[in-house]
């Protein structure tokens, strides 16, 4: 599988847009965004307890 550029990530969001609506996608990427962040706090809780 190849790598993912500029096209198939323009038809992912196209596909995206029509699923949930312009809308929503602020709130879809603030869900996203915060899940990433609550992700790292827990990486870098977990480095520092084992230190």
């Amino acid at each position: 599988m190849g790598r993912i550029g500029l096209p198939e990530l323009l038809v992912i969001l196209f596909i995206v847009i029509l699923i949930f609506g312009a809308n929503r996608l602020p709130e879809i990427g603030r869900g996203i965004g915060r899940g990433i962040r609550n992700f790292k706090d827990a990486t870098r809780d977990n480095e520092h307890k084992t230190e």
